[in-house]
């Protein structure tokens, strides 16, 4: 499928490109037991028909496939989707395609469950796409949305940001926003303006454990689309400088195999009658 994007649209996307291939080799050491846990909303079975809206690599629509279901897959960026395509070659009931969540190329009702995992919650417009994902489900249909909580929650974030700042002191946390679906009560009004019923916000937690501190900067790093855009704005010598300082300074404070946690917001809401 052939989209033509806005130059808002092309900015959004443009870090994903970046980020597809180290998202598609280590994300999934973080977004994996996210995934798990949003089929964990549902029943699915050889009869239900879903979509992954901002599917990324598809960790969630393999997952999905690999329990039965026949999955529509999209997602803005052709880089995501190539990444999928490649990951998804023995799962032929998941079709993949490019396009918007704000405007889903499928027909009303159609869908027995929605899902967009840490998709949804970087739209231009976020009350669009929550209204597209229910439009496009079927009665009684369930929806799980997953969101990050706030940054300084968690432990994984704060070593991260912590070993950004020994490289640039200029880097720091992210500020909370409440403006943002990392205020539960913002996530739960614009779901419910969206059409969606039996509105629930709910949080789970992972933990992750990294061999070394090298393992801990690479992982982080390859899947975080700022980050790529940051390492491709300041050119690769000045990367890697500040790459040796990040992993310097996660050596003293990183202990091998130490777990770090990092917590999800999950949305969960029917699709009205």
């Amino acid at each position: 499928m052939n989209v033509v994007m806005s130059e808002q649209l092309s900015s959004v996307v443009r870090p994903w490109d970046l980020v597809a291939e180290g998202y598609a080799e280590t994300g999934a050491t973080v977004l994996a037991p996210f995934a798990a846990h949003a089929l964990e909303y549902v029943t699915i079975s050889s009869e239900s028909e879903i979509v992954d809206v901002a599917a990324g690599t598809g960790l969630l629509s393999i997952a999905a496939a690999e329990l039965g279901a026949r999955v529509q897959a999209i997602d803005l960026s052709q880089s995501m989707i190539d990444q999928l395509v490649a990951a998804a070659a023995e799962h032929p009931t998941i079709t993949a395609q490019v396009g918007d969540g704000q405007a889903l190329p499928y027909e009303d009702n159609r869908f027995d469950a929605g899902f967009s995992l840490f998709g949804l919650m970087f739209f231009p417009d976020r009350p669009e796409g929550f209204a597209e994902l229910c439009r496009v489900l079927r009665p009684g249909a369930t929806a799980v949305v997953a969101a990050w909580a706030p940054a300084a929650e968690s432990s994984l974030m704060r070593a991260l940001f912590g070993a950004l700042t020994a490289a640039d002191p200029t880097a720091t946390l992210p500020q909370p926003d409440a403006r943002s679906l990392e205020n539960p009560r913002v996530f739960d009004a614009e779901m419910r303006a969206a059409g969606f019923l039996d509105v629930r916000i709910e949080q789970h937690t992972v933990e992750v454990c990294y061999p070394d501190a090298t393992a801990l900067w690479e992982s982080t790093t390859r899947s975080s689309a700022p980050l790529a855009v940051v390492r491709d704005e300041v050119g690769e010598e000045e990367w890697q400088r500040r790459s040796t300082a990040a992993i310097e300074h996660l050596t003293v404070t990183y202990r091998p195999n130490t777990p770090l946690r990092t917590t999800a917001l999950f949305g969960i809401g029917t699709a009205p009658s």
